[in-house]
């Protein structure tokens, strides 16, 4: 059975006032239930890109499609419901006095009763390990804690798919592991998943299709193994395949395919490499 189509890009072309093109012509699609990491250089259009998602931009040129729903025609607050996105700065979203009321914001304004913005505030907390801090003045917590209550306040909508954009900037390596841990889940449990990421180490661990942009362009559409296979197309977006990825690459002549994605992959490869050179030696 063919996966449902989630976001629908035709020929988008966005430009920023009289400047130049920040996205041109751009197609793809994103299936239910997809893991895609967006990755370029600065300034290559990735944010720019995925606000179009949920309607915070409109397309100069092109059509984009969500949910079969052209979101030319769509206010905002009706794609909140389809689309959560949450911010690379949490701060930009966050703007209530209390981390349960900033989570239940959202509930409110879809007019659902006050029990169940209550049973989806707790459940949202609760899924993010934030349920202590429901009443917490939000900016008394951590970067790592304020990007959680802005994840949660997505959560609460229970939007098919979820948007982050830097999700793991500013945080500590345990931050950062907790964050995309959650966002793994939500992925296994049928959320389509959307990230934009300079960390690539995060593409490996968590996402199955890279979108490579370059100067308002797709670059390259594939999956994670296949493009992190080619470095020497990701060195026009000034980034480089994951270092576990570059020390297999270096192995090669060792019989090592050049897309391993992590350390015990790569421990596997080297003891069967060993154990064939010691069979045939034997």
């Amino acid at each position: 059975m063919t996966p449902k189509v989630q976001i629908k890009v035709e020929k988008l072309t966005y430009q920023y006032g009289s400047g130049q093109p920040a996205l041109k012509n751009i197609s793809f699609e994103i299936s239910k239930g997809e893991s895609i990491a967006i990755i370029g250089q600065n300034g290559a259009g990735k944010t720019t890109l995925a606000k179009h998602f949920n309607g915070l931009h409109k397309p100069s040129f092109g059509k984009v499609y969500v949910d079969n729903s052209d979101t030319g025609t769509m206010k905002v607050s009706e794609l909140a419901r389809k689309v959560g996105f949450v911010f690379q700065n949490p701060d930009h979203q966050i703007f209530n006095d209390t981390v349960g009321k900033e989570v239940a914001f959202g509930l409110k304004n879809l007019g659902l009763p006050k029990q169940e913005i209550e049973e989806r505030t707790a459940t949202a907390l609760e899924a993010v390990g934030l349920t202590d801090h429901c009443r917490a003045y939000p900016f008394n917590l951590s970067k790592g804690q304020r990007q959680r209550v802005a994840l949660a306040s997505v959560l609460a909508m229970k939007t098919e798919t979820i948007v982050l954009d830097e999700p793991t900037t500013g945080q500590d390596f345990r931050e950062s592991v907790q964050i995309m841990d959650m966002v793994r889940k939500l992925n296994e449990c049928g959320h389509t998943i959307v990230f934009i990421t300079h960390d690539m180490s995060l593409v490996a661990r968590y996402a199955r299709r890279v979108l490579v942009l370059c100067r308002g362009e797709i670059l390259v559409d594939g999956d994670v193994r296949s493009v992190f296979a080619g470095p020497e197309l990701l060195q026009k977006t000034y980034l480089c395949p994951p270092q576990i990825t570059n020390l297999a690459q270096r192995l090669g002549r060792h019989s090592i395919p050049p897309d391993v994605l992590s350390v015990r992959e790569l421990y596997e490869l080297l003891l069967k490499a060993r154990g064939e050179k010691i069979g045939c030696c034997s």
